[in-house]
């Protein structure tokens, strides 16, 4: 166990405090599209404006320069509008900010690696902890000159966070790219214009509580009716009073409609954004509102009815049910996905997996589910990976932060907890203590499957090894409580752990029967003998013994029986 590191406790994972819904905006007319291209190409124009004076801005923002930036575009739109913007703007540049701190920590780590590996002598093997060194005098030359670009891009990328310089591509730099390379995408430059304007657009409000409906700007009444108060150079385009556009759609949210009908009733604050998909043609209105800090339960309470141990992997998830002392109950349950394709497909690949499982876990009875706390981030770079191309893009494709935001907003609807746990050794430890001793002929168990009953394990606050010490000189608890299964106060404890089969003890075979017959060997010495032994009532001397023997023999001699 040397070199062992130490594991951090596991913690039950904060719940979700924001709602978003969506709705689509059907049966626009021509006028309709017109006045919203209209009102999100200003807005945006105006939001583009204003992250050029945030960016320029830098570290020397302070609450008197967001105050002026936020009058300069009043006179343009209106408070409210401005307000949105701005906010929106100082988000849009802490992301950048997060960012790029992210990216000094990824080079770091590609040069701590890098310097490792070229100290070493050439052809020297690794381990698994750590990489060796190169096999060649090229090969060594050439990561010698890429240390020597990672540490100048290095050295320009904090000089950019020292002074406060962010890069940010309104519309995404994904995009912006594509203009670029139009043959690959199959896109025209009239398609890509379309899709990089509406990716520029800004239709947005932020709520406020105690106003009509929870929001002046885009306002939507509980039967439907979607309005948006104009900015001041396009008033000349309201349909109805105080400078207002009502659209002819009308919206009915599927998801959580009660909960958001509650919410404007009470005037209470909602969020709107509305966008376009250039691609199918279509319009949708989000919502969005945030709902008090859900209080997480205690972790003994998440504890009390058992666990759901849960081993991500890159096309599956592995899940194992365990009582509330550590024992695996059942079959291993396994959850698939594919995550090939676009963005949309993996998204809904990955809801639709949680969905499984979560039905399942209600379904089990138990209160919470157990997951590994997974963060690829220096694991990611190719220098530690170099040759691993493969392996460097599982890792890579695995949405980690995303599939823990979905699964605690999921399962918390359904009453469940999340708890977190260190994701050391549970793969390799599970495989060593648990995998063998439950496989039969009729259940198989993976490495998979085993780390998840140690993911559980470690969630349960239980070692992952099945016993913690070896059984005491007596079956008594007088030195120490021998297993990790069962608490001391438990009926049952000292006795016998039944074997590990597809039945219950004492029950009958897959066969139906009790107990089956013997078989007949294929060999004649093991073959079962058919004659019936009998002792005879009187003892034979030594002398009658020896005659009845000659007799015998002398009869077999000459034939006779």
């Amino acid at each position: 166990m040397g070199g062992v590191r130490k594991l951090t406790a596991s913690f039950v994972v904060a719940g979700p405090c924001g709602v978003a819904v969506r709705d689509r905006l059907k049966h626009l007319t021509t006028e309709d599209e017109r006045v919203l291209r209209a009102v999100g190409a200003h807005q945006g124009t105006l939001a583009s404006r204003d992250l050029k004076t945030r960016c320029a801005d830098g570290l020397e923002h302070g609450a008197d320069t967001w105050a002026a930036r936020k009058r300069d575009l009043t006179k343009e739109s209106s408070s409210r509008i401005a307000g949105a913007i701005t906010k929106a703007t100082h988000d849009q540049w802490a992301l950048a900010r997060r960012c790029q701190a992210a990216h000094i920590q990824n080079l770091a780590a590609g040069i701590k690696m890098l310097r490792h590996r070229l100290s070493l002598p050439l052809g020297e093997r690794g381990t698994k902890r750590a990489a060796g060194g190169y096999r060649s005098k090229s090969e060594w030359f050439r990561k010698s000159r890429r240390l020597a670009a990672l540490e100048a891009r290095h050295t320009a990328a904090v000089a950019d966070w020292q002074a406060g310089r962010v890069r940010v591509v309104r519309g995404g730099k994904r995009h912006f790219n594509t203009r670029h390379h139009l043959t690959e995408a199959r896109l025209t430059e009239d398609e890509w214009r379309q899709r990089w304007e509406a990716e520029r657009w800004f239709i947005a409000a932020d709520g406020e509580s105690g106003k009509r409906f929870g929001n002046e700007t885009i306002r939507v009444t509980p039967d439907g009716e979607v309005s948006i108060k104009l900015p001041v150079p396009l008033a000349h385009l309201a349909n109805t009073r105080h400078g207002r556009y009502t659209l002819t759609a009308r919206i009915a949210f599927a998801h959580r409609g009660a909960e958001w009908a509650d919410r404007i009733t009470a005037n209470r604050a909602v969020a709107y954004r509305i966008h376009l998909d250039v691609e199918r043609g279509r319009w949708y209105l989000t919502a969005l509102w945030q709902r008090p800090v859900v209080q997480t339960i205690p972790l003994e309470t998440a504890r009390a009815r058992g666990m759901v141990g849960v081993d991500t992997n890159a096309d599956h998830f592995a899940a194992y049910r365990l009582d509330r002392h550590g024992n695996p109950i059942g079959d291993p349950h396994r959850f698939g996905y594919d995550l090939s394709g676009t963005a949309g497909h993996r998204d809904a690949q990955i809801r639709h997996a949680l969905t499984r499982l979560i039905n399942w876990a209600v379904r089990a009875g138990v209160a919470a589910i157990g997951i590994e706390d997974l963060d690829f981030t220096t694991e990611k770079t190719r220098e530690k990976h170099g040759r691993r191309k493969r392996f460097r893009q599982l890792i890579s494709g695995m949405p980690t932060g995303e599939l823990k935001a979905r699964l605690v907003s999921m399962a918390s609807e359904q009453g469940l907890a999340v708890v977190a746990v260190d994701p050391a050794y549970t793969s390799r430890w599970g495989a060593q203590h648990w995998q063998k001793p439950l496989t039969t002929p009729h259940r198989k168990m993976s490495r998979h499957d085993a780390a998840g009953i140690a993911i559980g394990r470690r969630a349960l606050g239980h070692p992952v090894r099945r016993r913690t010490a070896p059984p005491p000189h007596d079956r008594s608890d007088r030195a120490g409580h021998r297993t990790a299964q069962a608490g001391p106060s438990d009926r049952g404890r000292e006795g016998a752990c039944p074997p590990t089969t597809d039945r219950p003890p004492g029950g009958p075979l897959p066969s139906g029967k009790r107990k089956r017959g013997t078989s007949a060997s294929n060999t004649v010495r093991d073959a079962p003998s058919t004659h019936r032994w009998v002792q005879d009532s009187l003892m034979h001397t030594g002398q009658e013994r020896s005659g009845t023997y000659r007799a015998r023999r002398s009869r077999s001699r000459r034939g006779s029986p």
